[in-house]
């Protein structure tokens, strides 16, 4: 049972995220840390949703200060975390031919790349980057945010469910099965990494973009 008064903190982006059950042991992570995100909830339940769940979903309303425990963060949340993995799709048709790949946000650099496939979809590219870079940073054993500039693959991502009008052809069969591995996975899996929605009004294209447009 969790004593009265006690929070769990909430740290997305410091020297090891992850969920604290004191001030003290979070402030270890975030204490002169440049761009530290962090947030106070009050059960373990409330904590794990916001860490597995969007960051700017639960920050973006009041500047950090001095390092002190909060419940709304700001301040300048403006700011790219570079330390990242940026991940995007391209489709050419809907459905179309379809590929899908992931950068690392600071330099651009290529990580992984997956296609081309026929008859797929945006979205669907789109929530297979998100899970290819979730599985490949936990095998790394490596936790930095992943980038991506679909609402709608955050929320498959979070339902653990493509929710995909796609329909089966003999063409994307190999498509539907990479789904289904994307969704066991997800189903199967307990993961540290922070998913987050490119401000592409603010930012400009998300680095992983194709440049089709």
């Amino acid at each position: 049972m969790t004593k009265k008064g006690s929070k769990f903190y909430v740290v997305w982006v410091g020297r090891n995220p992850g969920i604290y059950k004191s001030w003290d042991e979070c402030q270890l992570q975030i204490s002169e840390f440049e761009g530290a995100r962090y947030k106070s909830f009050p059960t373990e339940k409330a904590a794990t949703e916001a860490f597995r769940g969007n960051m700017w979903d639960y920050i973006g309303k009041k500047e950090v200060k001095n390092n002190l425990p909060f419940e709304e963060v700001s301040g300048k949340t403006e700011e790219i975390i570079t330390e990242s993995l940026s991940v995007d799709a391209a489709c050419s048709g809907n459905p179309g031919v379809m590929e899908y790949r992931g950068v690392y946000t600071k330099n651009g650099k290529q990580i992984f790349h997956a296609g081309p496939f026929k008859d797929g979809t945006n979205n669907v590219g789109e929530f297979l980057a998100i899970v290819h870079a979730l599985a490949l940073l936990k095998q790394k054993n490596k936790c930095m945010p992943v980038y991506t500039d679909s609402e709608t693959a955050i929320a498959w991502v979070r339902q653990k469910k493509a929710k995909t009008k796609l329909e089966r052809t003999a063409y994307n069969n190999n498509l539907f099965e990479l789904i289904q591995r994307a969704e066991k996975w997800l189903k199967n899996n307990f993961w540290d990494t922070p998913v987050l929605k490119w401000k592409t009004e603010i930012w400009g294209e998300i680095p992983a973009d194709f440049g089709r447009k």
